[in-house]
């Protein structure tokens, strides 16, 4: 079971680090991407959270548990506990995007990133992705709103790019022309 000691901190330069295409998704693969969602499953609920010390996630790409393998998992709850979104993605690729962008109000927060950094980041208001699962099945992922920001968020891990890489230094808290709050 991952936990927060397997969690790669920033400066680490493994999360500055382009990883590798998974090139055969073998049973270590399939095994890794499983931890790294159960690891988002445990981190969601109060009584695993508080027993093993974890910080709630919703996502985690491979770099941030050290993998050098383009792959991650996204798993989001509802107020009343429903799974929202459950996705474990290898190979993912963005297939297209809107013009239009958002941001999270409050700004974004990492797992890999111990101190609050105060800015926004702007994403592309929705996104499609293509991937393949852990069955060597093609799949595509089209997100808006919350997930669309989660996504891109892991889609940087995969390229060596922080959140903070993308807070504006001039005017951190000011939204861009047309950038709308996500909802």
């Amino acid at each position: 079971m991952l936990t927060m000691k397997d969690i790669v901190r920033d400066p680490d330069p493994m999360l500055r680090t382009k990883v590798a295409e998974v090139e055969d998704i073998d049973e270590e693969t399939v095994s890794e991407l499983k931890e790294m969602r159960e690891y988002l499953v445990n981190s969601q609920d109060p009584e695993a959270s508080e027993k093993y010390g974890l910080r709630p996630g919703v996502g985690l790409a491979a770099p941030q548990v050290g993998l050098n393998k383009r792959m991650l998992a996204i798993y989001m709850e509802g107020d009343e506990g429903e799974v929202l979104h459950d996705y474990m993605l290898i190979n993912p690729k963005v297939k297209s995007h809107s013009v239009t962008e958002t941001y999270l109000p409050g700004g974004e927060g990492c797992l890999s990133v111990d101190e609050e950094i105060p800015g926004l980041v702007h994403r592309y208001q929705r996104i499609r992705v293509t991937a393949t699962d852990i069955h060597g099945e093609p799949v595509e992922v089209k997100a808006k709103g919350m997930l669309a920001v989660v996504l891109q968020h892991e889609l940087d891990h995969l390229d060596g790019i922080m959140f903070y890489d993308r807070i504006d230094d001039e005017l951190p808290m000011e939204p861009k022309n047309g950038a709308t709050p996500v909802e």
